[in-house]
């Protein structure tokens, strides 16, 4: 029998892979220039804009105008995005279809820009598994905002003391926390199915 703890999963370093490395260790091979590009040019700062509902087109003109000796690294974040992840985090992928073939509702809330959500909701099929998706971009709300958790809850009818939310963020898992979820700070090697049993879900 479906149990009364809904799972609710980040993306981003829970299911799926990412980090802007592995697409810049073959464009930029120098260490010291790339950790630069990364830190100046591409940034985190830059990027969550995109995951806040800018679209790629606006931002990677933005950059390319501010530094245009850069303009083919910059172009290929965004034409080359699906190799910044490589690959899911299979044991992950295993628990969400555990708790699916138990009947169980599972949930997503993600940082994630527009176009690139689509563009994975294709190439990773698994991403349409989910009884309810909170996609930052189309909300224009970020984790760590506690708004955001609040829209899953008002949307799917949820309550918070219900929910166990995952993600690789300790700001995004303390969020959860400060509404009334319990929460999983997602940091390899974990044994993910066992603190999940422990905070009551049904695996």
């Amino acid at each position: 029998m479906p149990g009364n703890r809904k799972v609710v999963f980040d993306v981003g370093n829970v299911l799926l892979r990412w980090d802007p490395f592995h697409l810049y260790r073959s464009l930029i091979p120098d260490d010291a220039k790339r950790d630069w590009f990364l830190r100046n040019v591409c940034t985190a700062a830059w990027n969550v804009e995109q995951d806040r509902g800018r679209p790629w087109s606006e931002a990677v003109a933005l950059l390319v105008a501010e530094h245009p000796e850069w303009e083919a690294e910059i172009k290929a974040y965004d034409e080359r995005w699906h190799e910044t992840v490589p690959s899911t985090i299979e044991d992950s992928v295993a628990t969400l279809a555990e708790l699916k073939a138990k009947g169980e509702q599972v949930y997503a809330i993600t940082n994630f820009s527009r176009e690139k959500w689509a563009e994975c909701l294709i190439r990773f099929p698994f991403l349409q598994s989910f009884d309810g998706v909170i996609v930052s971009a189309h909300e224009q709300l970020l984790k760590p905002d506690p708004a955001i958790y609040n829209v899953l809850l008002e949307r799917y009818g949820l309550s918070a003391g219900e929910c166990i939310f995952v993600d690789d963020s300790a700001k995004n898992v303390e969020a959860a926390r400060s509404i009334g979820m319990q929460a999983v700070h997602f940091v390899e090697p974990i044994d993910l199915r066992a603190q999940l049993r422990g905070l009551g879900a049904n695996l």
